[in-house]
């Protein structure tokens, strides 16, 4: 196990597209994957009929969140008395998982550290499913059996701050490198409790010697996973420090206090991407708007080089820019159309790995470019990659109409 890398949290995965028979219980009754013979790479041979406590997860795009169930996994040679010739398979009972799987799914099976086993599916071709095929570093899944990886300890496997979202939509709980030289200077400057996201992002840049003029691009993703580290650092003091004092059977004190957790945990994110966006234009000296009203009370997040120009019906529209920024798209990218009429061709910064290739054409078709940093781009495919656009290039963009139109205060 190597700390901060996926074999961390799995010694192996295994994954496969769906067969018919595997998908539809109409088609078998056996409940069994086909071509497991790999998978003694991951479970070695089996001892007699070995059960492996389970959880299942159904992935798709359409719903916040993943179908789960529990179950368990049976492994076992179904020729164990024959001395010349072994027939391994994998046994997996009906689960609310399963009753939504379709032939030519992704399935991955990861065996955990505590021998515990995690078994996701993932709809074929959505965006999720590609985010699991790239975390898990699977590229091959044309033939029918499964490939399988072990180790997962190259560059590839390190947790980053991609790799982490995708984690946690998984169920995976990360267990954060502790920035415990940072503790206490948090919990003294901060003494009462979580900080505005716009002060946290600030403080969090501040621990590190970025500079925008080095690159945009890794500037912006150092800022977000250094926020991500200390805010996990400080949340967990605190979250501790409040379950210490106890709730005294206060179910509605606990529950409220939990909720809160939830909330700041799935609004933080892009806020604190927002932030650094901001501090970036600043240091570049771009002149925006940030979350000011266009039409029918659209707010676009940052505007281009402001409301002020943009509700100027004399301003020529093809030096007005819009930024929709979003952490994770999902079908949310879409709100982004209906932001600023005056523009046509928008533009969205996300950090969403491995978008399927189905929703960017979608985006293209809508003329809606996606930015990401460049770090991210080789999630993508090769067809995708001359497409999308890189932080340093939206900059640009932005600079030379602002030169062109005569502006060049920040604001």
């Amino acid at each position: 196990m190597k700390v901060g890398h996926l074999s961390q949290y799995f010694s192996g995965v295994a994954a496969k597209r769906l067969s018919a028979v595997e998908s539809d219980p109409s088609r078998s009754n056996q409940h069994e994957f086909n071509g497991v013979v790999e998978l003694k790479r991951i479970f070695g041979p089996a001892q007699g009929k070995q059960t492996w406590p389970a959880r299942f997860i159904y992935l798709n795009d359409h719903d916040d969140d993943p179908v789960v169930s529990g179950g368990y996994l049976t492994w076992y040679d179904a020729r164990e008395k024959n001395p010349t010739r072994s027939e391994h398979r994998l046994y997996f009972p009906t689960t609310i998982v399963s009753d939504c799987a379709a032939e030519g799914d992704l399935l991955f099976i990861g065996r955990r550290p505590d021998s515990s086993v995690l078994v996701i599916i993932a709809e074929n071709g959505s965006t999720i499913a590609n985010q699991v095929q790239w975390l898990f570093g699977i590229s091959d899944l044309a033939h029918p059996g499964f490939s399988v990886r072990e180790k997962l300890e190259t560059e590839q496997d390190r947790i980053a701050f991609a790799s982490r979202l995708i984690l946690e939509n998984i169920g995976v709980v990360i267990e954060e490198p502790q920035e415990e030289t940072f503790l206490d200077a948090m919990l003294e400057k901060f003494s009462n409790g979580f900080p505005t996201t716009r002060e946290f992002s600030a403080y969090s840049r501040s621990t590190l010697n970025i500079k925008v003029q080095d690159g945009q691009d890794a500037a912006i993703m150092a800022w977000m996973e250094r926020e991500e580290i200390l805010f996990r650092t400080l949340e967990r003091f605190l979250i501790a420090d409040r379950l210490s004092k106890g709730f005294d059977n206060d179910v509605d004190g606990f529950i409220q206090f939990s909720l809160s957790v939830q909330n700041r945990r799935k609004s933080r994110v892009g806020y604190a991407l927002e932030n650094h966006l901001e501090a970036m234009f600043n240091e570049c000296k771009i002149q925006y708007s940030r979350t000011k009203t266009t039409e029918q009370k659209s707010k676009p997040d940052f505007l281009f080089p402001g409301q002020k120009e943009y509700h100027d019906p004399n301003f020529n529209p093809l030096r007005l820019t819009m930024l929709g920024v979003k952490s994770s798209c999902k079908d949310r990218w879409r709100q982004v159309l209906a932001e600023a009429n005056r523009i046509k061709n928008k533009h969205l910064l996300t950090l969403e790995a491995a978008i399927s290739t189905n929703q960017t054409d979608e985006m293209k078709a809508k003329n809606l470019q996606l930015v990401l940093p460049r770090s991210l781009h080789s999630t993508y495919t090769v067809n995708q990659r001359p497409w999308l656009m890189d932080v340093e290039s939206f900059t640009a963009l932005v600079m030379e109409r602002q030169v062109r139109t005569g502006n060049h205060a920040s604001s």
